[in-house]
């Protein structure tokens, strides 16, 4: 049996111990990169408070580079490869490396049973987290999503989270997101920068910015229903180009790659496809940062650029906007009211009419206004 391999727990911890007890914490961190964003009030505010603890994330080895910068973490343990991630051997696999950390408690930002028996087999004598997917008793503190007719409640991910680190005493009072980026990941964007015509000066030296630009990122991991028209991207870039003069990058995902070259294609005024070379999550962010303004649809890039400061339009489609609500400044939410909606379905089983009623003459005015703000 899966549990009968349990390691047992290697020291006592009472439930309720505040954060003052804890001197090694593991932190089970989203999957999604706009989740992980949303999870940065939770590790900053963790890093703040519990200055002398030892702080470990466990987060796919991908998404290394959304953290890398921020100083919140010690340590890091990664996922097993997905393949042997979903079998027994990967999972004891995983709890032996975290057991050999020692920690006091693990701190679930994670919903799935998975991630409740890896701290559980790892025999973490604290295991914090809410009691859904079947997984409350391998949790010593459970908390309950709220619900309302049997139904969850939309919850920003941040006010989701919080409860959570207040079971260690710590409060997260200032939900701002934000990010950091390291030397490698500036100098990683000046390159793209350079490539495409941007810069003007070395790699490794002062750098000229010859052209304003703005961030165009059409796709969205989560499904095709998230995704705005192709021919509208295009309108917007050539807009942004002839009443902003600013040349639009637009960036994506290696599998994104035939949507972004669409966009290009329906494009008039110049823009550029930043497939070869590509982005990375890493050098993503200094090319957010610094750009005039990021048009996306509700994605991880998104929330890049809420935690960063750039100016920000957000095209939401199927999905409730309660979900990623963030406290920062400087985004325009735009979504077309629907009768079928918001559905959180991945595929639209009807016409896209949520995307379909959000104009490019609305989005650009949305940028316009946010830029104006900025």
């Amino acid at each position: 049996m899966l549990f009968g391999e349990r390691i047992a727990p290697y020291t006592s911890c009472m439930a309720g111990a505040r954060g003052d007890d804890i001197q090694r914490l593991i932190v089970f961190l989203p999957n999604w990169v706009g989740d992980l964003v949303m999870a940065t009030p939770i590790l900053e505010a963790l890093r703040r408070q519990l200055p002398a603890a030892r702080i470990a994330v466990l987060l796919r080895p991908h998404l290394s580079p959304v953290l890398a910068g921020g100083g919140w973490h010690d340590a890091e343990l990664h996922w097993p490869a997905r393949g042997r991630m979903l079998g027994h051997d990967g999972l004891m696999h995983l709890a032996r490396a975290i057991r050999k950390q020692q920690f006091d408690a693990a701190l679930m930002l994670t919903n799935s049973f998975r991630s409740a028996a890896a701290a559980w087999l790892a025999g973490i004598p604290r295991r914090i987290g809410y009691a859904r997917d079947g997984r409350g008793l391998l949790l010593t503190d459970r908390l309950h999503p709220p619900k309302h007719g049997g139904q969850f409640v939309p919850t920003a991910l941040i006010n989701y989270f919080a409860p959570l680190a207040e079971r260690l005493g710590v409060a997260v009072s200032d939900r701002r997101t934000r990010l950091g980026v390291t030397p490698d990941e500036e100098r990683a964007a000046r390159e793209l920068l350079q490539h495409y015509g941007l810069m003007t000066s070395a790699a490794d030296g002062p750098a000229a910015c010859v052209q304003p630009y703005a961030v165009i990122n059409p796709g969205a991991a989560f499904g095709a229903a998230k995704c705005w028209l192709p021919e509208r991207f295009a309108q917007v870039c050539d807009a942004l180009n002839e009443q902003c003069g600013l040349t639009s990058l637009i960036c994506g995902a290696p599998r994104e790659a035939p949507l972004m070259r669409l966009i290009a294609s329906h494009a008039r005024r110049r823009v550029i496809c930043c497939e070869n070379p590509g982005t990375s999550l890493g050098s993503l962010k200094p090319l957010i940062r610094d750009a005039a303004v990021l048009v996306c649809n509700d994605s991880g890039p998104r929330h890049y650029g809420i935690a960063l400061g750039t100016p920000t339009v957000t095209i939401f489609g199927p999905t409730h906007q309660e979900w990623t609500h963030t406290d920062g400044a400087g985004e325009i939410r735009l979504q077309e009211p629907v009768e079928c909606g918001p559905c959180q379905l991945r595929v639209c089983p009807l016409d896209h009419r949520c995307m379909r009623g959000v104009r490019a003459e609305h989005v650009m005015a949305a940028a316009a206004a946010v830029m104006r703000q900025s």
